[in-house]
């Protein structure tokens, strides 16, 4: 007697998981699932710059003259946090595209807005500065390193989408 009860044990559990293959493959088949990103909602950064360039020690910079295919997506200005200015974009190709700003000490920083992207060895003059390239496995970055304040434009877009976001900065 002893033999069979351990036999139906076996025999239960096998039956047991079965059933929920089942379940979970008639829930996978049947449930709708959507695997394409979010439409992210496209945010007014007006009243955040404004505030953000009265009260940041350095000039605050964001873009002028992008074509409407660059989404803005997130803004937010951190008096606390050594004056610190975000702008997110989403490009036309979807890529994101951030514009960073700080007060803070310029290699922790760099460090934080580039996703821990690393320093290389080329530069590129962009009006009439020259910017810092940063690559890593996360995003890619410019940098400029300015009296006061350090400037990342960094995001999953190529160097040319990050070159034309730097282009459009301005100060006011």
């Amino acid at each position: 007697m002893a033999g069979t009860k351990g036999k139906q044990t076996v025999r239960d559990m096998v039956l047991s998981l079965g059933f929920i293959g089942v379940v979970a493959g008639f829930i996978y088949l049947f449930v709708p699932h959507d695997d394409k990103a979010p439409d992210l909602p496209r945010v007014d950064y007006t009243v955040e710059l404004s505030t953000a360039r009265r009260a940041a020690t350095y000039p605050v910079a964001a873009p002028e003259g992008l074509p409407d295919t660059w989404k803005a997506t997130s803004v937010r200005f951190r008096g606390d946090k050594f004056d610190a200015w975000h702008l997110g974009f989403n490009a036309p190709d979807g890529a994101y595209v951030g514009v960073e700003q700080s007060a803070q000490k310029p290699s922790a920083f760099i460090d934080s807005a580039s996703q821990g992207a690393k320093e290389t060895k080329a530069t590129q003059r962009i009006g009439d500065r020259t910017w810092q390239r940063y690559e890593g496995g996360k995003y890619d970055a410019l940098v400029l390193k300015d009296k006061g304040s350090t400037t990342v434009v960094a995001g999953t877009g190529s160097f040319t989408q990050l070159t034309k976001m730097a282009e459009a900065l301005e100060t006011s």
